[in-house]
């Protein structure tokens, strides 16, 4: 089993390796993730994606590498993912991250190294020398002008596309003091945005966290006709994605308001909240909620049939304040343990629905103001 094949698996060793530091001798307690948690940090979004998810994790438990809490009453629900101290080797192995013998460590500490590697000599980087030579030998090339994709030049330094991915993720050779994807003239890759063109070339963008809520709302467009471009956000995806917008905005005509509409939930809030501020760092536009699909969110609490289990601990005021001032709203419907999927406001709400721009129910007064009024759903 190629561990380094399993989303999963690289997210999980990943945060063993952060969490264990530089240390090499073995742990006391075994490393353990809440599976809820390790599925939003590995980007796995998709109802698909966890599925498969789930089925590595019980492939690796059978194999012995990690073991598995389980929901009470509910064997199907992964609660929590543990490493046994036993396995840690294993794992080391799998990922290549396996300390240098002591006459490798000897040829690292007397080895000229050039000026971005100085540090190595007194770091414990679980790397072996062979490994560092090849990182050394790039360093002294000639300088690179031309930033490329991470993975070309991992394939050019190490003759392996995933390596520098692996390393970038899980090793001490990044860090403060240490490297960074700039010396190596290469940055990650973000998901390319998918999106439809919208009905009204001169309209905002809207941005959909779910595929099911993004299908119904190119469909609404069509007989609205509100928007300019319809975009699939891919949950946390988007996070990295928003970096793309500047190729969609040459695509309809130049840079847009761009709006966005996802659940009701933690992450939900935070998806938009750090890809705002990420867009803003890259001077692009912020992103604002859509305060009309929130607001008809919000007036279906009262037909959510069940609690969905949504944890007051997991919100943070900054995931609030994005909503401006529906903040408060949402801040009840939480507190009374309830989640909202954006699938709420699914096709036989929307083909109800007439929306107006400018909205009627969200008007801007003196540039920032918002003031929001109550409406009902029929």
């Amino acid at each position: 089993m190629d561990l380094t094949r399993l989303p999963i698996a690289r997210e999980l060793f990943a945060q063993w390796r952060k969490a264990r530091g530089e240390r090499i001798e073995t742990a006391t307690r075994p490393f353990s993730r809440l599976w809820r948690q390790l599925l939003e940090d590995a980007v796995i979004v998709s109802a698909v994606d966890e599925d498969d998810a789930k089925r590595d994790a019980r492939a690796l438990a059978d194999a012995g590498l990690v073991e598995l809490r389980l929901a009470r009453y509910r064997l199907d629900i992964i609660e929590r993912i543990l490493i046994p101290l036993a396995t840690e080797p294993r794992w080391r192995d799998a990922f290549g991250l396996d300390p240098p013998s002591d006459e490798e460590a000897e040829r690292i500490r007397d080895f000229p190294w050039c000026a971005q590697l100085g540090f190595v000599p007194g770091a414990r980087l679980s790397l072996s020398f062979d490994e560092l030579k090849q990182v050394n030998a790039y360093f002294v090339r000639e300088a690179r002008d031309v930033l490329v994709p991470i993975k070309e030049r991992s394939l050019e330094i190490f003759g392996d596309e995933k390596r520098l991915d692996i390393l970038f993720a899980s090793s001490a050779l990044f860090g403060e003091g240490r490297l960074t994807l700039e010396q190596f003239r290469c940055y990650v890759v973000a998901e390319p945005l998918a999106w439809r063109r919208g009905a009204v070339p001169a309209g905002p963008v809207i941005v959909l966290e779910n595929l099911a809520t993004w299908s119904s709302y190119c469909a609404w467009d069509t007989e609205q006709r509100l928007f300019s471009a319809v975009v699939y956000g891919g949950g946390i995806r988007f996070i990295n994605s928003v970096l793309m917008l500047p190729d969609m905005f040459r695509e309809v005509g130049g840079t847009r308001c761009v709006l966005y509409f996802g659940d009701l939930d933690s992450m939900g809030l935070r998806i938009p909240r750090v890809a705002s501020a990420r867009a803003q760092a890259a001077n692009l536009p912020a992103i604002e909620p859509d305060f009309w699909s929130y607001i008809k969110l919000l007036h279906l609490a009262k037909a959510c049939p069940k609690p969905f289990g949504a944890d007051c601990a997991d919100f943070t005021d900054e995931d609030f304040a994005w909503l401006g001032p529906l903040a408060d709203q949402a801040r009840a419907v939480v507190s009374s343990g309830k989640r909202l999927p954006q699938e709420l406001l699914g096709w036989e709400v929307l083909r109800s629905q007439k929306r107006t721009d400018p909205d009627p129910n969200v008007q801007r007064r003196d540039g920032d103001k918002i003031e929001v009024r109550e409406q009902e759903l029929p």
